[in-house]
This record gives structure tokens, sequence and C-alpha cells, in this order.
């Protein structure tokens, strides 16, 4: 695993992002068409993917208000009709919304990633999930709005940091032998991870690794995370290829 990482940003920066992208990810439901299909999550339409994502705000605001997940006392939540999605999507959003401002950053928390448990992962994990989520959308129902610079280096990031060792733990994948610098051109941001013996290493610095990737921090971000975009023709690859494919491999493609 990683030595811990101060976060980038403070929570009120995350929530900031999370209100902003969970209303463009509304206004892509509002504009349709429901049964669009979702690229990234084969045979999903959007219906599926307003669904997915109005239920992980569900959850994550039990676990905020709770400090545990969901029993099965709780019952399920109240999953949308198709007359109103975009509706049932705004009250998912606004109650999460509720729940976070109440939020002590670095107060004890559950989650299920292996990082510490406090209160400032979830704002950050919610405003990434969201921020992908609405780019899922909007390319299912037309052209896709551009990713904040900073937020998608500070998904880069959180992808390393914390994607890659749940991974690990609830998938088995195994590391790439090599080392994979990244490198950001149009905002802060470079990485370095590696295989330590079977113990995944990340250092947020300028070294050298076996491959290399530069580019957008958008560019980067959607890569990374398996989606086909033409951004990656702004992508700069150097090095190792098997390297770089076997790191890119891990979330997709």
């Amino acid at each position: 695993m990683s030595d811990a990482l101060e976060p980038l940003h403070d929570s009120s920066w995350y929530i900031r992002h999370l209100t902003e992208e969970g209303a463009r990810f509304a206004a892509a439901v509002e504009r349709g068409p429901l049964d669009a299909g979702v690229a990234a999550c084969p045979g999903w339409q959007l219906t599926n993917l307003v669904e997915h994502l109005g239920l992980i705000h569900r959850w994550a605001t039990y676990v905020v208000e709770h400090g545990e997940p969901p029993t099965a006392d709780a019952g399920p939540p109240p999953k949308p009709g198709r007359d109103d999605l975009a509706g049932w999507y705004r009250e998912s959003l606004a109650g999460l919304l509720a729940a976070l401002d109440r939020l002590d950053p670095d107060g004890p928390t559950w989650h299920p990633f292996p990082v510490e448990q406090v209160g400032r992962v979830w704002p950050r994990r919610q405003a990434h999930e969201t921020a992908m989520h609405r780019w899922d959308a909007e390319r299912a129902v037309g052209e896709p709005s551009p990713f904040d610079p900073e937020l998608a280096s500070d998904g880069i990031d959180e992808y390393f940091e914390i994607t890659i060792p749940r991974l690990m733990v609830r998938e088995g994948i195994e590391l790439p032998t090599g080392s994979l610098h990244v490198h950001c051109t149009d905002v802060e941001g470079e990485w370095l991870v590696w295989n330590d013996g079977g113990e995944y290493r990340l250092k947020r610095a300028h070294e050298k690794g076996d491959a290399a990737l530069r580019g957008p921090a958008a560019a980067i971000l959607l890569r990374l995370w398996g989606r086909d975009s033409p951004l990656s023709d702004e992508l700069s690859p150097v090095g190792d290829e098997q390297v770089l494919a076997d790191w890119l491999s891990i979330a997709g493609m």
C-alpha cells in the first residue's frame, strides 16, 4: 500500500464539485433519451446509470449519518419510477449534500476503502463518482462537457490512492511488475506507482518509471478508468509498452 498521503483539498472543495457535477448529471438525464446506451457500462441504458448513482448517493448518505453500512432493518432505499428520474436523482443528491454538510471531515466514520476511516473520504469519493458518471451520462445523450482540470488531477490521485488498493483487496488483482510515472501537462499532478515485492507503492513525485503517461489531466483520468475518448489522442505514452498496458488494464479496456 501507499504511505499515508495528506488530502489535496478540503471537504468544501469536493462538496462544491459534487454539487456542480450532480446538477450536470441531472440535466443530462432530462435531455435524454432515457434508453440511450452507456458506452462505459455495456448493456446499460441511461435509466440504469441514474438508478446506480442515485442509490450510491442514498447508501452513502446512510453511512455518513450512521457511521456504518445499512443493516437489514434499514430496508432498501426507494427506487425511481420512470416518470421523473431526474427529480428522484436530485432528491438523492440533496440528501447526500445535507449529510455531508453536517459531517466532521476529521471525525471517525466507516467506509469500504483501504485508507484511514475519517469523514473527509466521503465528499471526495462522491465527487469523483459523480463526475465520472456525469461524463458517462452526457456522452450517452450528446457531447460531454469538459472536466475541471484540477478535479481531474485529484481524480487521478484518488484512483492511485484508493481504487487500486481496493481492487487488490476486493478482486485480487495482480500488480504489474514494472513502475509507472504519470504526469499531467495542464495542471499540477505527478505520480509514481510500482510493485515492491508484491506491495503496492505510491508517491506524488517526478521520478522516472519503466513506463510513463503524459497528457492533460482529463485525458489521463478517462484512460485510467477505461473510458474510450477522443482525448486519448492527447496522451503521450513512453517507455515499456507492456508495463503501460498492464497498469492501464486494471480498471478497464
